[in-house]
């Protein structure tokens, strides 16, 4: 006699309708059906404010001027919403966001030294310096010392000290040097009145 095993049959599931999506995408403010309260608070196209209004009648009127209904302060009550171009009002926010954030940043260049560092290297760092300087750049040096160099820290120190004196003309000291293990480290601010101009090292 054979043992029948009957197979399972594994049945798609139905569809309810409902789509799971991998990771919420940024969709940004809401706009025109997005919108489900019953009124705004509505800005006209030119910026004028056209007071509180039923939502399905800003966005015809929205619709009339060929543009979005856009929802500008969701919080406000009622929340206040912007007839425009939806596509630019994203573009000019992001352009906004990034403005903020530049001025913001730290412009910081590096210069790294050794205790034994040779003529021509040190010249060349130092004109380095100079033109991040000139440029506006906070400057920062680095000394690193390895294995026995650290029996002579005196001429590492000697070394940030003589880099310090060389750039003095176009940066002022904002940190002095500070030893950090076997790093020392001082850092510079270009002198705001030191104008570019031709070095000569």
């Amino acid at each position: 006699m054979t043992n029948f095993t009957p197979q399972r049959s594994f049945k798609k599931p139905e569809d309810s309708g409902r789509r799971f999506v991998r990771g919420r995408v940024d969709r940004g403010p809401r706009c025109d059906e997005r919108i489900r309260v019953p009124e705004v608070r509505v800005i006209g196209p030119a910026g004028e404010q056209l007071g509180v209004m039923d939502t399905r009648e800003a966005l015809a009127l929205a619709k009339s001027h060929g543009l979005n209904l856009v929802e500008v302060a969701a919080m406000s009550m009622p929340p206040v919403c912007k007839i425009v171009d939806y596509g630019k009002h994203r573009y000019l926010e992001a352009k906004k966001t990034k403005g903020h954030v530049k001025p913001n940043a730290a412009k910081y260049k590096e210069l790294k030294f050794r205790p034994n560092v040779d003529v021509g290297d040190y010249s060349t760092k130092i004109r380095q310096g100079v033109e991040f300087l000139q440029k506006g750049m906070k400057l920062k040096l680095t000394l690193m010392f390895r294995g026995r160099e650290m029996a002579h820290q005196e001429i590492g120190h000697e070394v940030v000290l003589r880099a310090i004196d060389d750039l003095q003309q176009f940066g002022v000291l904002e940190t002095p040097p500070k030893l950090s293990g076997r790093i020392i480290t001082a850092t510079l601010s270009p002198r705001a009145a030191r104008l570019a101009g031709p070095t000569a090292l």
